[in-house]
């Protein structure tokens, strides 16, 4: 017997259970994103124009990247109702191209994992969450439509109430932090310049300068006493150095603060000779005193942050929200809840998580949980965690386990008017209350969808399509989660996988 036989007679068009990563779930991302939320969705996600930070930790299944979705499509929705009070949002949960990064330019910890991330700081978060704002707001200027959200488009008229130190701060933080694939960052930074008008011709005065003096001194030269002697060669070199100087010393001073801004921006790999042609086409005195990230202070960053804000202020985006997620996942954590901790807790600082009009969402595995707790209490008074919504555990009851079952049926129904329930696939024997006992043992919605699954599938491999059986029994719901359960404890010890 085949398990579509067996779900279309329940008029069940698709299997509700057959994903089980919210990323690639249809069924999750085309119907229950807007209905189906955990318990604690409003203390989470809050409100999109009072963004208020929230740490979540969840075990594997729990729902978080579920969660991260649901909240990115409810800023969306805010959003298009919303064009002059949006939310921008970053989703930071890509950690591997800032971490390979990160481990190059420490060269001799590229073998040594766990001593590179405990070298990871506070403001390395920071520029990582800059090149991510900065590179999608690039893509909306540009029109990288494939990047961006409709909701996000920028209009003609917002764009037009930059001033230029607006435009120049803009460009500055694309010559840092832009980072794309599709062309290089000095073509993009030459596109950016271009849609928002900057121009900055006294830039080439010292090239100017230089220029002239190379076509009149030796004509002035050789009309008053030629160049025949090497006396005569030597002052003319002398007089071209003289008229080089301003724009050699300018260019090496270029050349010094690309290789620091190259040094201390770890999370990046910076071209020091692009970098230095980009900052060449400011006007030195609108880039002097500008805060540029030569060194490790933290304060540059938080300035730089401030831009992006005041930019996108101006641009129709009045709060921010960040999501942190998927931070077990990159090769250089693998899941290690100790190097976790290393990456993590310089963002534990209260100065940071409260910072005004930014929210961030922090959803984390549950196996850094425990390494929080036995934190001491400098810790505890550096992150405030008491005033950043903490929720210490992402739980779900067997009574809404059962209301998710039933919710992606529905879904699947050909008349979700009319739908079946969970408790039609099952004979009478089996009662409600029996069904939400033991989904409560499942504790998470991936655990659950795996077990149905599997249910599913070895009930009809028990049957015929001559003689099916439209009804699961009692006997082998109680065998197949006797062997789940078994399966999820050996993967609990980490000795096993389901």
């Amino acid at each position: 017997m085949k398990v579509h036989q067996f779900l279309d007679h329940h008029g069940i068009s698709d299997n509700p259970f057959a994903q089980e990563d919210a990323q690639t779930d249809s069924i999750f991302t085309r119907h229950c994103i807007k209905g189906t939320h955990h318990p604690a969705w409003d203390k989470i996600f809050g409100k999109p124009n009072e963004p208020a930070t929230s740490v979540v930790f969840g075990e594997k299944g729990a729902g978080k990247t579920a969660l991260r979705l649901q909240m990115v499509n409810g800023v969306y929705d805010w959003n298009r109702v919303n064009p002059e009070s949006r939310t921008w949002m970053i989703q930071y949960e890509d950690f591997n191209p800032f971490l390979d990064a990160f481990r190059d330019k420490l060269s001799g910890y590229r073998r040594k994992p766990d001593r590179a991330l405990k070298s990871w700081q506070l403001l390395d978060h920071i520029d990582a969450i800059l090149s991510l704002g900065v590179t999608r707001l690039i893509n909306v200027l540009l029109e990288k439509k494939q990047h961006f959200d409709p909701a996000d488009h920028v209009s003609k008229d917002q764009l037009s109430r930059l001033e230029r130190t607006d435009a120049r701060d803009l460009l500055i933080l694309a010559a840092l932090y832009d980072r794309s694939l599709e062309m290089t960052r000095e073509q993009r930074w030459d596109l950016v310049r271009n849609k928002l008008g900057y121009s900055a011709w006294t830039r080439l005065w010292n090239l100017g300068v230089g220029g002239l003096v190379t076509v009149i001194a030796p004509i002035l030269f050789y009309n008053f006493g030629g160049l025949n002697t090497g006396n005569q060669w030597m002052w003319l070199a002398i007089v071209l150095l003289i008229g080089w100087a301003p724009y050699l010393f300018k260019q090496l001073r270029l050349w010094w603060k690309a290789f620091l801004i190259d040094r201390n921006v770890r999370i990046l790999d910076h071209n020091s000779g692009m970098l230095r042609r980009v900052l060449g086409r400011f006007n030195q005195a609108e880039l002097a005193g500008q805060p540029l990230p030569t060194s490790n202070r933290g304060d540059t960053r938080y300035e730089l942050l401030n831009k992006f804000q005041s930019i996108l202020h101006k641009l129709g985006f009045t709060q921010m929200m960040i999501f942190v997620d998927r931070v077990d996942e990159p090769h250089l954590i693998e899941g290690v809840p100790e190097r976790m901790k290393d990456l993590l807790w310089p963002m534990f600082d209260n100065k940071f998580l409260k910072y005004p009009g930014i929210g961030f969402k922090m959803l984390l595995p549950a196996e850094v949980y425990p390494l929080l707790q036995r934190q001491e209490k400098q810790f505890y008074e550096r992150s405030r965690l008491d005033k950043q919504n903490l929720i210490s555990s992402l739980d779900w009851s067997g009574e809404r386990l059962y209301d998710i079952t039933n919710d992606r049926i529905r879904v699947c129904s050909r008349n979700p008017d009319k739908s079946a329930s969970i408790m039609d696939l099952f004979e009478p024997t089996m009662t409600k209350a029996d069904l939400i006992g033991m989904f409560a043992h499942l504790r998470v919605p991936r655990h659950l969808f795996k077990f149905l699954y599997r249910l599913l599938v070895n009930h009809c491999s028990k049957y015929t399509d001559e003689q099916p059986s439209y009804k699961i029994s009692r006997e082998t719901f109680q065998t197949t989660l006797a062997v789940f359960e078994k399966e999820l404890a050996e993967f609990d010890r980490g000795t096993g996988m389901i």
